[in-house]
């Protein structure tokens, strides 16, 4: 398996990317089923955005100087993520506004990875040598441990 950070970075919008569309196959009385696909998002995207903010960011900030605004971008972008996360975790699923909070969500997480990986990710990888990326992606490994499991835990739930 790569530790190369930005293929792990990648493979996370993958994880999720599958689960959004689960989510978006399940039929209207899926309830169940669309609870576990939900706590399975709130769980992915929480350690996610724990690594990016805690490790990723600030070293590629450093790398890439300029990119500086996007990374201010980026953790705003988390802030409403971890929000909408945050109202998900005990929402019956069989509430009218249930669907309603998945969809949004998942069209701000598409517009995110959709800039991260176009934009940001080609930009970092030019900065950064492969064993520097491959020495951070180690570094995000040995942190999902201790990534919190509340969103409103993470950094960005601060900004």
């Amino acid at each position: 398996m790569s530790t190369d950070a930005i293929v792990l970075l990648k493979n996370d919008h993958k994880t999720v990317e599958k689960l959004f569309k689960e989510f978006e196959k399940a039929g209207d009385k899926a309830h169940r089923k669309k609870r576990r696909i939900v706590d399975s998002i709130i769980e992915e995207l929480t350690i996610h955005a724990y690594i990016e903010e805690e490790i990723f960011y600030p070293a590629a900030k450093e790398a890439v100087p300029e990119t500086k605004d996007h990374v201010l971008e980026s953790v705003e972008e988390h802030h409403l993520v971890v929000w909408m996360l945050s109202e998900l975790v005990d929402l019956n699923p069989e509430d009218e506004t249930f669907a309603a909070k998945v969809t949004v969500l998942t069209e701000n997480v598409r517009h995110h990875v959709e800039e991260e990986e176009e934009e940001w990710f080609p930009q970092v990888r030019s900065a950064m040598g492969r064993k520097q990326l491959r020495d951070l992606g180690q570094r995000m490994i040995d942190a999902r441990p201790d990534a919190p499991k509340n969103p409103l835990k993470l950094q960005s739930a601060r900004a």
